[in-house]
């Protein structure tokens, strides 16, 4: 054997390792290129305050890319998550006005979020509207349900044992960011050491399979519906007591970066396959780029621009991958 055929032995093996590495870890290597360019481009991006400020800002966001990312595992979609969180501000920032103790109005907002989740779960699967329009209605519906409650006009005077959700610091983290991390725990062993975890990616994958290996498969994608619109009620709660306030805009283009966050993370558009590892990496991609553009004094229109083409670039990646693995 000639010197070029065993250097072709051992190149191959070498170059398809690379790029398995390569197509596993590619969003964590974005994250750090983002992060050292907007460190040489912007003197303040490194500093601890802005630092705590970017994973505060994502808090929301993180939060609310859990339930996605369930949600679009099983083939579905939630364009609703920003109105759900603006009108669960506006709901609970209502009933603190009103008196009610905070415990049993946070408690009540949570309730009603499941319920918008049962509702939602109820037009998917009984009544057959595809997740798509079912949340596009409901995204609408719920936007005027928040203008209505107090005529299009904030709401103030958030208790401090409420602010403390959004404000609150423990050991120098910011509480909204212990939060982000517990429930991005609690999604981790729901989906990789549980049935319904399995469950949910064997739906996703194929849900007929699902169906005759035995799976309820209506009762499984309305219990992922419940707990996306749980979490973002919880996320609504948490951006009123940040912003000390229930605001009618609240959560305005939040689908937006959420969605974006869980499929440039990984999770496949079309269902049935992504990791919450690679969603946290997402969520963060996103925080750093607005923190970045906004430290760079960029146009918000231009960054509407650049967040359109990253959704666009990752569902065109996505796209591209289930079709070279269908071949």
């Amino acid at each position: 054997m000639d010197t070029t055929q065993k250097s072709l032995r051992v190149e191959q093996p070498f170059g398809k390792v690379s790029l398995q590495f390569l197509s596993r870890y590619w969003i964590f290597i974005a994250l750090v290129v983002l992060i050292v360019a907007f460190s040489l481009l912007s003197d303040s991006f490194l500093s601890k305050i802005n630092l705590l400020n970017i994973l505060r800002q994502v808090s929301i966001i993180g939060i609310c890319a859990v339930g996605m990312t369930m949600v679009i595992l099983t083939g579905g979609i939630d364009l609703s998550v920003g109105s759900m969180i603006g009108v669960s501000g506006m709901a609970c920032a209502l009933m603190l006005q009103a008196g009610i103790p905070p415990v049993l109005a946070v408690f009540l907002t949570l309730v009603m979020g499941l319920g918008f989740g049962g509702i939602t779960g109820l037009l998917i699967n009984k009544i057959h509207i595809p997740p798509l329009i079912a949340t596009l209605g409901l995204m609408t519906a719920l936007r005027g349900v928040a203008y209505i409650l107090n005529g299009g006009l904030p709401i103030y005077g958030i208790p401090e044992s409420v602010k403390f959700l959004g404000q609150g610091w423990v050991f120098g983290i910011p509480f909204p960011v212990i939060l982000m991390i517990a429930v991005f725990v609690l999604g981790y062993v729901l989906l990789n050491k549980t049935a319904f975890g399995r469950h949910l990616y064997g739906t996703g994958g194929n849900e007929e399979a699902s169906r005759l290996s035995g799976v309820n498969v209506e009762k499984l994608k309305t219990k992922v519906y419940l707990l996306a619109f749980f979490l973002s009620t919880f996320a609504g709660i948490v951006l009123m007591a940040r912003v000390n306030s229930g605001q009618p805009r609240g959560g305005t283009g939040y689908e937006m970066d959420i969605i974006t966050a869980v499929v440039l993370g990984g999770v496949s558009i079309m269902g049935g396959s992504g990791r919450l590892m690679g969603v946290i990496a997402g969520v963060m991609i996103m925080g750093v780029l607005s923190n970045g553009m906004i430290l760079l004094n960029i146009d918000e229109y231009v960054q509407w621009v650049v967040k359109g083409l990253v959704l666009l670039v990752a569902v065109g990646l996505d796209q591209l991958s289930n079709h070279k693995s269908e071949q």
